[in-house]
């Protein structure tokens, strides 16, 4: 049995595309946070403001309850960029592990400019970094640097964590 992941990170930190990667990888459902806000969350960031607390708490009820849904594995992206939040989602599903995907304002910020028209604002990046608290030692999962491509961070974290793969002879 696998435990469902969370591919968290600041906003351009690749979370949707190597969660969706991860999850056709060890063949398990994916959901992309972002699709679980609604409209004033969105609204708020498309403005360019960010999201405080209360605007995040049901968002977050929300994602711990599809990860509770899934205990036989699943793939999310979601920022989840405070060990509180991470709390709340683990008050969901204890056993869920976290992909922390670092790295730089400037390799995130080059990553985020070649996506236009994202409801998130290059200008939030700074108040997400501001924001972030990475993984704790006591905290389930890992950090890799985004810095390299898709394959090399699943190979990573499936390394790192002898997370379930499909047999050889199934790619």
């Amino acid at each position: 049995m696998a435990s469902p992941i969370v591919v968290m990170g600041v906003s351009g930190s690749g979370k949707s595309t190597v969660g969706a990667a991860l999850a056709q990888r060890l063949r398990v459902p994916f959901a992309d946070a972002d699709d679980f806000h609604p409209p004033a969350n969105l609204a708020k960031m498309t403005s360019g403001e960010a999201l405080d607390d209360d605007d995040r708490y049901p968002w977050l009820e929300a994602i711990g309850e599809w990860l509770a849904g899934h205990p036989d594995g699943g793939v999310m992206s979601c920022s989840a960029l405070k060990r509180k939040y991470r709390d709340q989602l683990r008050r969901h599903c204890a056993d869920v592990e976290f992909l922390h995907l670092s790295g730089t304002p400037e390799v995130i910020g080059k990553r985020q400019a070649s996506r236009p028209g994202h409801f998130m604002p290059a200008s939030l990046l700074a108040s997400q970094f501001d924001t972030l608290e990475p993984l704790a030692s006591d905290e389930r999962g890992i950090s890799i640097d985004v810095d390299q491509n898709i394959d090399a961070i699943i190979e990573s974290y499936i390394a790192a964590t002898d997370s379930p793969t499909v047999n050889e002879q199934d790619r």
